[in-house]
């Protein structure tokens, strides 16, 4: 009688293993699964936005190529960090006219172009601003607090500032990035 109730019990506990283990998938390759498309591919990813300025689109091919550095910016127009980070950009933008900036959200357009033109980012040829109604950058990236900025160089991931880890960059940070130290 111990011997079937004992077996009975190990049966039991291998099924209620096996049944929390999805099949054919180690620990490993379901955590890879959940990992943020990003980190599985450094290439700057294929976008498209909804530009505040006349609700065309701008996607990642219309990116100008003259800009070896590209600054995907994912914020919502009232957040105090974003609203700080934009004043930020917008008061050094001659130490960042090198680079390129795409400020998305998914808040309504009218939300976004008020910020654009409360702060000015709709006066600079290399600023790009709008919105993400396919919530494609935040999925992409997996962004939970805003701003969540992404440097490129060369078209290839180099930096990711994330407000999860504690860090929102000062604009001179962007700037030591863009100058290369």
């Amino acid at each position: 009688m111990k011997k079937g109730l004992l077996l009975s019990g190990f049966v039991l506990c291998m099924f209620t293993g096996f049944a929390q283990n999805q099949p054919g998938k180690t620990t490993a390759a379901a955590k890879a699964e959940d990992e943020a498309p990003y980190k599985k591919d450094p290439r700057m990813p294929d976008f498209s936005i909804l530009l505040a300025a006349d609700s065309s689109w701008f996607t990642r091919s219309q990116v100008p190529e003259k800009y070896n550095h590209v600054f995907i910016i994912y914020f919502a127009p009232d957040c105090g960090h974003c609203q700080h980070e934009a004043k930020e950009i917008v008061s050094h933008m001659d130490s960042l006219k090198n680079a390129f900036f795409v400020f998305v959200a998914y808040k309504p357009l009218e939300d976004i172009r008020g910020f654009a033109t409360y702060y000015g980012l709709d006066k600079f040829d290399n600023v790009r601003i709008g919105r993400d109604p396919k919530y494609f950058i935040p999925a992409f990236y997996r962004v939970k607090f805003t701003p969540f900025i992404v440097a490129y160089k060369k078209g290839l991931l180099e930096k990711v500032f994330d407000p999860e880890t504690g860090h929102v960059p000062e604009a001179t940070e962007l700037i030591s990035f863009v100058n290369g130290n």
